[in-house]
């Protein structure tokens, strides 16, 4: 009867270990879809700042390449912004740790 009990506890635990892997496999790809959701979002607001600068200060006639270079020299930026701030969290984490 304890073999029993104990056989019935492992089958528990092991569905246990199986439902938090799936649960675990699930919040990786929300992860990466959320980030994936970040991005385009970032992208849009970028697109939408140029484009707003654009129309405050139109004038007669607006060159779609040139709105278009604006829109992505603005991206550039933003991303090189976000690689900084990443790279001086790097920075604070190592300089806590040592």
């Amino acid at each position: 009867q304890n073999e029993k009990e104990l056989q019935k506890m492992v089958k528990h635990q092991e569905e246990k270990m199986l439902q938090l892997i799936d649960k675990s496999g699930e919040v990786t790809r929300l992860k990466g879809e959320v980030s994936q959701l970040k991005r385009s979002l970032q992208r849009a607001e970028t697109e939408a700042k140029v484009l707003w600068e654009e129309m405050r200060g139109q004038e007669p006639k607006v060159d779609a390449a040139y709105v278009q270079e604006r829109v992505l020299l603005r991206q550039e930026v933003d991303k090189l912004r976000l690689l900084l701030l990443e790279k001086e969290d790097e920075n604070l984490l190592l300089s806590d740790k040592y």
